[in-house]
């Protein structure tokens, strides 16, 4: 199995659809809700990843499944590039192991996907943590750093 760090393609043709929508809380109109969910190595997600699946998700101490809800950072925009970003967020009193993840949009819009897959991340290797917090940490939300980025 293998996990990829890529957007995934239902998730690029939703968004042309206009079924995502990353303003931060508290903006108008609000934000989708994004989640993060942690998955082990025998996890195949990449592409064609539609969806989230509880099937191959991590178990252990401190980790739901499902995972986490994400706070969005907004939408910026430098010269060419729209850009947008998360919040860190953390499992506490955990004991799991992770390889990647996957970031998808659980909130409830007429025509988009149950749980629509928006990417996965792959770690680069098991990631272990034994009660204790696991922390993933997101890149600056910039127009070269930030999670999902949009450029010409």
């Amino acid at each position: 199995m293998a996990i990829a760090s890529v957007l995934t393609d239902t998730f690029k043709e939703e968004l042309l659809g206009g079924y995502h929508s990353f303003n931060a809380s508290g903006d108008t109109p609000a934000g989708s809700t994004f989640k993060i969910a942690l998955y082990s190595d025998s996890a195949s997600l990449g592409t064609t990843t539609t969806a989230y699946a509880a099937g191959n998700e991590v178990s252990g101490s401190g980790y739901s499944a499902g995972g986490n809800t994400l706070t969005n950072t907004g939408v910026a925009k430098s010269t060419v590039t729209s850009y947008t970003d998360f919040s860190d967020t953390s499992w506490t009193s955990a004991s799991f192991t992770a390889r990647g993840c996957l970031i998808y949009n659980s909130s409830s819009i007429s025509g988009l996907t149950s749980n629509a897959a928006v990417c996965s991340i792959d770690f680069g290797g098991n990631k272990t943590v034994s009660s204790g917090t696991f922390t993933i940490q997101f890149p600056a939300n910039n127009s070269s750093s930030a999670i999902i980025r949009i450029t010409s």
